[in-house]
């Protein structure tokens, strides 16, 4: 069992939660209740499944909880895009909230490796 509160990956997630609230708040109203509300689901599940893996009894289970989070912050990278694409977020945020999702992706490939 980990103490997820001491990972880096999980701290950086938790910023990242605060980034991408803050980065839907330039969005119309009108899209609250879409894309908008799926993305708070995906950028809080990441730190909520590392905490929720940590603790599980055997590096295997805590593996798999990282593979979810994975693609958590995979999905949410791609709602990010849809957003860009959608013309709904302007270039600077948009690559600003990008590179700390990749960022947060990366540690997560970083924590599965190290537990090999």
């Amino acid at each position: 069992m980990h103490n997820y509160k001491e990972l880096k990956v999980w701290q950086k997630s938790r910023a990242l939660v605060k980034e991408v609230y803050d980065f839907l708040k330039q969005l119309n109203s009108d899209e609250k209740y879409g894309l908008v509300a799926q993305i708070k689901r995906c950028v809080i599940s990441i730190p909520s499944n590392i905490a929720e893996g940590a603790g599980r009894e055997t590096k295997k289970d805590f593996n798999r909880f990282l593979d979810i989070t994975l693609g958590s912050a995979f999905e949410l990278e791609t709602q990010v895009i849809l957003l860009f694409d959608l013309e709904m977020v302007d270039k600077t945020e948009f690559d600003r909230v990008n590179a700390s999702i990749q960022e947060v992706q990366r540690m997560i490939l970083g924590l599965k490796n190290s537990m090999r």
